[in-house]
């Protein structure tokens, strides 16, 4: 019988920190399935001084929650359902046979959008787009960034490397094994390092020629 690895921390407090500031500046955040059935996160901005800007500034408290599930097989039991949804109501993004499993078990706790049969990720960010979502954050988890970098959809990335070595075979992993624009013959842009703690994190652009 094969144990479920326990959640991997790399990282720190000061760089979780980073990434609520991160949170806290965009519109949207963005999840797979896949990480809420391994993590089960809030996924808000915890900061309540972050949120309180958020409103000075006339936004929503906290930002829009989005997950991507062709499945549409999700809990409504787990967190991400019942924390920071008071103004927006969570969006899943699904297949549209998922879309019909994705209502029944959600209810009125998502909005629920079908996008056909391969999950179609330009049609999703062009709906993201009419909600009013400017700034999204993709936090994972593996298949998710893997398919944004493939289909050249990310204009920036935040890569933090912690100071641990992970050998676990089960243990997640930034992307998958996939065919990405350019490959090796094309550079990416670094336009910042920064030392948070003993995390190094890169901030690279991914557009052409920047």
């Amino acid at each position: 019988m094969t144990s479920i690895p326990e959640r991997l921390l790399v990282s720190n407090a000061a760089d979780f920190d980073r990434v609520d500031q991160l949170r806290a500046e965009s519109d949207a955040i963005l999840i797979g399935a896949g990480t809420i059935r391994s993590d089960n996160p809030r996924l808000i901005v915890k900061s309540e001084s972050r949120q309180t800007e958020r409103v000075a500034a006339g936004r929503a408290r906290q930002p829009l929650k989005v997950v991507v599930s062709e499945s549409g097989d999700l809990d409504p039991d787990v967190k991400f359902w019942h924390h920071g949804t008071d103004e927006h109501r969570p969006v899943v993004y699904t297949t549209t046979m998922g879309g019909a499993w994705a209502r029944s078990r959600l209810g009125e706790l998502a909005d629920v959008v079908g996008l056909g049969h391969p999950l179609d990720f330009g049609r999703m960010l062009d709906d993201l787009g009419a909600r009013g979502v400017r700034r999204l954050m993709v936090e994972g988890g593996s298949r998710i960034h893997t398919t944004f970098l493939m289909e050249d959809l990310a204009d920036e990335l935040f890569l933090a490397i912690g100071p641990v070595l992970v050998g676990d075979i089960y243990a997640p992993r930034f992307l998958l094994p996939e065919k990405f624009p350019g490959g090796s013959t094309r550079r990416r842009t670094l336009v910042d390092l920064t030392r948070v703690g003993d995390v190094a994190v890169l901030h690279y652009h991914l557009g052409e020629n920047e």
